[in-house]
Formats: C-alpha cells, sequence, structure tokens
C-alpha cells in the first residue's frame, strides 16, 4: 500500500506537493485562489509529500530509498518560496519530518539500518532551522504571545491576516520548535511555542477548567466557545502530554493531569466504566467550555486520535470503549465520515481523508494489550482502504463514506501516518519494538527517540525555573484521571478474548446503526 501510493506520487506528481491519484498528476498552491485555505494552508510548493513520507521509508527499513529520498530533499527543496502556509501545517508535516529524518540519520546506533548519508552535513537540520526562522514572524506582534494562523515564507505576516486562531494550531508546536532549540542550542524556538502554550493555558474558563477551540490572539477572547477533543483542540492536548514525554517539563505533566480531569468532569459522558455497570457506552462530547452544557450531538473523526493518548498514560480500559465506538462507525460506513451524529446515527460530514487516527489508536491498543482482536481491526480497515479509496494511481479520499464516491487528492498524511501505522501494527519485530531504542511519535507520525540529550534545557535564564527538571519530573505522577481504571487492569487472561465484553459491544453496534 505504501509503496504503491509513494511510488505513484514520485513518477507522477514530485516535485510538486500532492498527487492527484485519480488523474495521476500532482497538485501544489491553488495560486489562482487564495482563499481556497484547504489546500494553501498545505501546500507550500515544497515537496510536502516526498518530505512526509521520509521517516516511514527508513521504519520500513528501506534504506536505499531513503538515502534517496533525502538526496533529493537536499537537492531541491528550498523554503524560498512564496506560499502562505498554515504555521501548525507547516510545523507538524515539514518541520517535524526533516527533524526526524535528520535524528535518523545521525543516530549512532542506526536501528532502522543503515540509514547513513555520506557526507551528511546535517543539511535537513539546517533546512528545518531555515523553515522555523520563516514561521518566526507568527509569534511577532500578537499581544497575548499566540502566533498568527498563517505566514508567507518570503514575506511574513500577510497583512490582511485574521487574528482568529484555534487552539491545537497554536498550542500543538512545542515538540517540533522544542526539539530544533535543544538541537541547535537555541532558545528561541522552543520559548515561542512555550509562551503560546501557556497563554491559551491561562485562558481557560474558570469554572470549568476547559479551553475553547477558536481564540483571538491580540484579545484573549474566546471566539469559539466549544470544548471538545476534536478539530481545533486535538494535539493541544497530545502535545501537553508528549512535550512531558520528550522533555521531562514537570510543568507539561502537571497541565495534562488537569486537562485530563476537566476532560473526565466535563466532556465524557455514559456509565462510569468501560467493562462493566450499568448505562450507555463511555463517549466524549462538545460542550460549552465555561457552563460543560452539551453544545451538538456530533464528534468528529480527528477525536479517534483520543484512546491512543489514553493508552499512553495508562488508562486503557475507557481507551478500549472509546475506540470501540469508533471501529463500529467504520465497520458501518467501510470508513470513518468527518463528523458523525451520534444522535441521529448518521455522518454530518460524509468525507474520509484517508485520516489515520483510528488506525494509530488501533495499534497502541494493541501495543498495550497484545491482543489479536486489534489486529483483526487492522486487518478490516486495511481491507477497506484497498476495497474503497485505491485509484488509478494511489489512494483517494472518499467523498462520501455512504456512496463511495472518490475525490481527486491523496493527502501527505496518508504515507507519512495512515501506512506507517498500519505497517507497525503487524510488524513485530520491527526495530520500533525492539532496538532496546524508546520512540515517540509526533502528531504527524513521525518517529522521534526519547533521548536524554531532549531533556537538559541549555538556557535556564531564558526559561526561568525549568533547571533540573528532568530529576524533578519524577515526582509529579503520570496519572490517568479516571481513577477506575489504569493498565493493571488489563489481565493476562483476557488477551484471547474480546477487549469489550460481549454484551456492551453489541450496545455500541446498535448506537451505530450497525444492528
Amino acid at each position: 500500500m505504501f509503496v504503491f501510493g509513494y511510488d505513484s506520487y514520485m513518477e507522477h506528481a514530485f516535485p510538486r506537493d500532492e498527487l492527484d491519484p485519480l488523474h495521476c498528476r500532482g497538485r501544489g498552491p491553488d495560486r489562482r485562489d487564495p482563499s481556497n485555505l484547504n489546500i494553501n494552508d498545505v501546500l507550500g510548493n515544497y515537496s510536502l509529500t516526498l518530505i512526509d513520507a521520509l521517516d516511514t521509508l527508513a521504519v520500513m527499513g528501506n534504506s536505499s530509498e531513503f538515502q534517496k529520498a533525502v538526496r533529493l530533499v537536499i537537492d531541491t527543496v528550498s523554503f524560498d518560496k512564496d506560499s502562505t502556509v498554515q504555521v501548525f501545517e507547516a510545523t507538524i508535516r515539514v518541520l517535524g519530518s526533516l527533524l526526524s529524518a535528520h535524528i535518523i540519520i545521525t543516530d549512532t546506533k542506526q536501528p532502522f539500518g543503515d540509514m547513513t548519508i555520506k557526507d551528511y552535513d546535517n543539511e535537513l537540520l539546517h533546512l528545518a532551522h531555515d523553515l522555523a526562522v520563516r514561521l518566526l514572524p507568527a509569534f511577532e506582534n500578537t499581544k497575548t504571545g499566540i502566533p498568527y494562523p498563517r505566514v508567507n515564507l518570503k514575506k511574513g505576516v500577510p497583512p490582511d491576516s485574521h487574528n482568529e486562531t484555534c487552539t491545537a494550531g497554536a498550542g500543538s508546536l512545542l515538540v517540533e520548535f522544542g526539539i530544533l532549540s535543544r538541537l541547535l542550542g537555541d532558545s528561541t524556538f522552543e520559548w515561542v511555542a512555550r509562551r503560546a502554550v501557556k497563554a491559551l493555558w491561562s485562558l481557560r474558563s474558570n469554572n470549568t477548567g476547559l479551553l475553547g477551540n477558536v481564540v483571538n490572539i491580540q484579545t484573549g477572547h474566546w471566539v469559539g466557545k466549544q470544548s471538545g477533543l476534536g478539530a481545533g483542540s486535538d494535539s493541544f492536548y497530545e502535545y501537553l502530554l508528549k512535550s512531558y514525554i520528550l522533555f521531562g517539563e514537570k510543568e507539561d505533566l502537571e497541565m495534562f493531569n488537569a486537562a485530563y480531569q476537566n476532560i473526565q468532569n466535563h466532556l465524557r459522558r455514559g456509565r462510569e466504566a468501560c467493562n462493566e455497570g450499568e448505562g450507555d457506552p463511555p463517549l466524549y462530547v462538545n460542550v460549552n467550555m465555561y457552563t460543560g452544557q452539551l453544545m451538538n450531538t456530533w464528534i468528529d473523526s480527528l477525536q479517534a486520535f483520543f484512546p491512543g493518548l489514553q493508552v499512553l498514560i495508562g488508562d486503557v480500559e475507557d481507551a478500549i470503549c472509546l475506540h470501540a465506538f469508533y471501529y463500529a462507525i467504520w465497520k458501518r460506513y467501510g470508513a470513518l465520515p468527518e463528523r458523525y451524529n451520534w444522535q441521529l446515527q448518521a455522518p454530518d460530514v460524509p468525507f474520509y481523508p484517508l485520516r489515520p487516527e483510528l488506525v494509530e489508536s488501533t495499534y497502541l491498543l494493541y501495543q498495550a494489550t497484545k491482543n489479536p482482536f486489534y489486529l483483526h481491526v487492522g486487518m478490516d480497515i486495511l481491507q477497506s482502504l484497498e476495497k474503497y479509496t485505491k485509484a488509478k494511481c494511489g489512494y483517494a479520499t472518499l467523498h462520501h463514506v455512504v456512496e463511495k464516491t472518490k475525490e481527486d487528492r491523496m493527502e501527505s498524511f496518508f504515507l507519512s501516518e495512515t501506512c506507517k501505522y498500519l505497517y507497525l501494527l503487524f510488524d513485530e519485530e520491527n526495530p520500533v519494538h525492539k532496538s532496546g531504542n524508546k520512540f515517540m511519535f509526533t502528531t504527524e507520525g513521525h518517529v522521534v527517540s526519547v533521548d536524554e540529550r531532549f531533556r537538559s534545557s541549555l538556557w535556564e535564564d531564558i526559561l526561568p525555573g525549568q533547571e533540573d527538571s528532568a530529576h524533578r519530573s519524577k515526582h509529579t505522577e503520570l496519572k490517568a484521571a479516571n481513577f477506575s481504571s489504569n493498565c493493571n487492569r488489563v489481565p493476562d487472561e483476557r488477551r484471547y478474548l474480546l477487549p469489550l465484553k460481549s454484551n456492551y459491544m453489541r450496545q455500541i453496534d446498535r448506537m451505530v446503526g450497525l444492528i
């Protein structure tokens, strides 16, 4: 699957950003319509799909193609482009991949095989630095420290730029910017990203502790008051935890624990325990950030990442239930609609752009439980993708999950994440699992080694109170706020049973109209 998509991109689309899999051609930014943000936020005229796929090549052990792709990036990619891109997308897709590939190349252990590049002189790190410098104007002239959503890579923040940004977009830059700062010994990038996180955190509701999803970067006023786990909010919570895992900063974990408790208190509906008791299955809904009152009856496909995040903190039982709900939706349609109305039992927004979140959670749940059920889930997803999304030259977005009509677009995250997580689900012997190294995935699925060098700050004078954070963080517990469930509650004897009792599984199937 990955090889077909990647080879099709290289044959028909490179050096353009994305592959149009129906017409076998490439696409770049929409210069004729600058307001086409669905395209222009992501495509910057910098061979996006090639860059985003680099570490997938390495994880799959394809050293010759990885080395060839890295050389192509070094020789052909420039960020000196008159392209206005979203800071968040450029950070997670491009900056993150360049840093991941650089770390893989320079790793003395070479866990994925020989991924070294002859005469490599940190070119990918230099490219990452160049891109990050071009993104820095987004953090200037903002009264709150929360960045503008978009920058022009040549000219800085556009004069007609909006003052509104989403929580995830502004608050999910810390992993990539922090890695860059610690590799360079330059505090600038981590400092601006951390300032944005702290600014957003300070704006949470005094009543519920929740954050909204859209904020004015000049006034700090919440324009969007919806608090949920999907689009606009998702990776903000993800990066509070992953920043702690990578950097060991105590305050990141403290924020995450508080956020997780507030999510449990105000967003979670249904019975207290996943696998016992009476009542509806646990579900996380969209609420008003100030009151905790339900705002609508839909959830979106991006929220399917959350069971994977729960696995990382040990709340495996709750993860099992939420994952089962999303898998039931997948079984009904052979894909995940972008928005699903759980009250109407129907899609509100019916397209599926090959998103990876359900695969990611499936992979992490399998790693946590080793229950073969999740291999069956992965096979089901794989077969659905082959059946409904495979096109003449790659894999296509589903325009409508019921009608199975296709759109002529293969987003770069299909190769960066969807294929990678599927591959790792079935590859038990992969170095990610067996090398003895510890790895973490960014929100774009880029693999990063959890390395001691990322746990030491070089700038205590710039970031006061951070000294010896790796030592101090040992005293802050990583805990699931739902104390009735934790890793230890999944005993070995359950490994070959359904992870969710059959009566609860049928209950979820009925909830989504499967039976």
